[in-house]
């Protein structure tokens, strides 16, 4: 087939592009119309500022004309949106610069396998396909080489290997020699010719008409519009077939360790600014584990020494609570009404004074307690050694004694066995029968342990001779009716005095109060290291800005190569991401090592899982919020205007 009788392969007319320069509108191309058969080797030459650049932009769909149509293979290619132009562009054009626009991080086979990465060609079949473009070019043993360390025409034949990824059919060359020496600029026009005698269409934009001779047709613009045609006879020229097959480009989350590799070297090209932006994460997934521990550690202690003395437990005091009321007194019968009142396991009377004990020459002061055999029940206290007291002992009115852990200590400094032993209370012989469990560790307090446990018979009539209780201590079966036990309590006592002379003391709400306190504590503390993470994905959304900024022309490249706005949203995004995930993984080992330092200064910590979950998923959310505005802006960059910028 002739080259006459070929059909358009991209067709512009009257085509227009305007730009708005700071309100007054330049029109840069003025009524276009051009045409180009498949195969066809086409220069387009005109001096700087003739239009031939935007002429070329056009072409490639990396602009859009103001007016006019666009098409392509007989397809309206003008109203196409970001994506569908991004398709296009993988599928049929390869671009050639003048300052090759290579990835700086990337070594040449990957800046090769880019367009293919794009298009979603499976890994080992792009990476086959770059090394053998890489080796038809000569550069077979510079895969590994990034373009730093390539010579200016070393870089254009990976441009131009580049070009050629996805088939190449229209090959569009930007004044590929305008950087090159005389001898390398003839061997890139070499390589150009053979692309045209091979089928592609190539279309060169130049200056130079020794260059645009190499072309079997010249086009010259002048002022936006187009002055010459010329064709020179030569060889007709065959065309490339255009594959059937559909580019929809790569599924959104497909090669995600190509991305992850890019977002790596992104990272790594300024590691003082990403260490810094690290920091911030660090510190703040550190913060919450280290206090959300802590404040876990303090609410499990406090919640233990509550439990050391029980939590079902409620309190009867003598006189009214106000300090208004009548003074009243109670007694052992008010006891037995007690432990008639629904939900209340036992009832204990509770007489204590201070006292003074002694066993030979040692002698110290501590709390004598006259209670019933309940004791150990309601205020979940133990006996360690020996026994309790029992019931006969209190109808006997025994002289029998079970002491804490600290009288012990004072009494028995030299560890002697205390059971069986008379010790002097108030000068009172009273028999040791058993030893308390230590409160002290539990409690945190070692007065805990200071008091010695009597029947109450004895100690009422015998060492206090005093019939009324300190308090009453009540057990209850049910947590969850405190309330209403206190309630009834509180009814029933008052209908056997007639008037209401006592307190009844809701130990259950209390610690419900205490208990919700501290949890709150423990949140506040959370939040507060929670600022300290928002500060860290401030500082992502610095750096990925600056990044954006810094890399325009990079985006700009790759959406040349075809990269679609999704594309460019993920590779932004896996880098903040990168970020958040490296600091939260740094940050969690951080925040252990300091819970772990706290618990040598005598801080308890209790690190859980929830927490450390919690922490690092924040850390992901916080990259991946704080790293989106930058990347949906890195996606929705124009590309010309990207490639562009210096």
């Amino acid at each position: 087939m002739s080259g006459e009788a070929i059909p358009p392969l991209i067709e512009l007319r009257d085509v227009r592009k305007v730009y708005d320069t700071g309100g007054v509108p330049v029109e840069v191309l003025r009524g276009v119309t051009l045409s180009i058969r498949a195969g066809e080797f086409v220069a387009i030459m005109g001096a700087s500022g003739s239009g031939k650049s935007t002429l070329m932009n056009l072409l490639g769909l990396l602009d859009r004309p103001t007016s006019g149509t666009y098409r392509f293979a007989g397809r309206d290619v003008t109203p196409l949106d970001h994506d569908e132009r991004a398709a296009l562009r993988r599928h049929a054009f390869g671009f050639v610069f003048q300052q090759y626009n290579l990835i700086p991080s990337a070594t040449a086979l990957e800046n090769v396998e880019m367009p293919a990465m794009y298009a979603g060609t499976p890994p080992d079949v792009r990476r086959e396909r770059a090394r053998a473009l890489l080796a038809r070019l000569g550069l077979g043993e510079r895969l590994r080489h990034r373009p730093s360390q390539l010579s200016g025409g070393q870089q254009q034949r990976v441009s131009i290997a580049r070009a050629l990824m996805n088939g190449g059919f229209v090959v569009l060359a930007d004044e590929p020699t305008g950087a090159l020496d005389s001898r390398t600029s003839r061997e890139v026009m070499t390589l150009l010719s053979e692309l045209a005698a091979e089928g592609h269409t190539v279309i060169l934009i130049t200056h130079d008409r020794r260059i645009a001779e190499a072309a079997d047709r010249v086009v010259e613009i002048a002022d936006g519009t187009i002055v010459a045609d010329t064709a020179r006879p030569g060889r007709p020229r065959s065309s490339l077939a255009e594959s059937d097959t559909a580019d929809r480009g790569a599924p959104l989350m497909a090669d995600m360790g190509e991305a992850l590799r890019q977002a790596r070297r992104g990272l790594a090209a300024n590691p003082i600014r990403t260490a810094l932006t690290l920091t911030g994460i660090i510190i703040g997934v550190a913060s919450v584990i280290a206090l959300m521990a802590i404040g876990e550690g303090t609410k499990q202690s406090v919640l233990e020494q509550i439990s050391a003395y029980g939590t079902n437990r409620l309190y009867v005091n003598p006189g009214n609570a106000t300090g208004r009321g009548p003074g009243g007194t109670l007694s052992v019968a008010d006891v037995e009404i007690v432990r008639g009142v629904p939900n209340v396991a036992a009832a204990m009377p509770y007489l204590e004074q201070q006292v003074t004990v002694r066993y030979g020459n040692v002698d110290a002061r501590t709390t004598a307690t006259a209670v019933t055999t309940d004791y150990p029940r309601i205020l979940n206290w133990p006996v360690v050694e020996g026994g309790f007291f029992t019931e006969a002992d209190e109808r006997g009115l025994a002289t029998v004694a079970v002491i804490g852990k600290k009288v012990r200590d004072a009494l028995f400094p030299d560890g002697a066995d205390p059971l069986r032993t008379f010790i002097l209370v108030n000068d009172i012989p009273f028999q040791v029968v058993g030893v308390l469990d230590e409160k002290g560790a539990l409690t945190g307090s070692a007065n805990a342990d200071n008091t010695i446990a009597i029947p109450f018979t004895t100690g009422s009539q015998r060492l206090f001779g005093t019939p009324y209780l300190t308090f009453m201590s009540v057990l209850i079966d049910d947590f969850g009716k405190a309330g209403e036990t206190v309630e009834d309590i509180t009814a029933t006592l008052a209908a056997a005095h007639r008037v209401e002379d006592f307190t009844v003391y809701n130990r259950a709400a209390s610690i419900a109060a205490r208990m919700k306190s501290q949890s709150s504590l423990t949140l506040l503390l959370g939040f507060t290291a929670a600022i300290s993470l928002l500060v860290g994905g401030i500082g992502i959304m610095n750096m990925m800005l600056m990044t954006v900024a810094e890399r325009t022309r990079e985006i700009g490249i790759r959406m040349a190569m075809g990269a679609r706005a999704a594309d460019i949203l993920r590779q932004f995004l896996a880098e903040a991401l990168m970020l958040a995930v490296v600091g939260g993984v740094i940050g969690f080992l951080i925040g252990h090592l300091t819970g772990l330092v706290a618990t040598t200064f005598g801080t308890r910590v209790i690190f859980t899982a929830h927490a450390a979950v919690a922490a690092l998923l924040c850390s992901v959310v916080t990259g991946l919020i704080f790293g989106f505005m930058p990347a949906r802006r890195a996606a929705r960059l124009d590309p010309v205007v990207a490639l562009a910028r210096e």
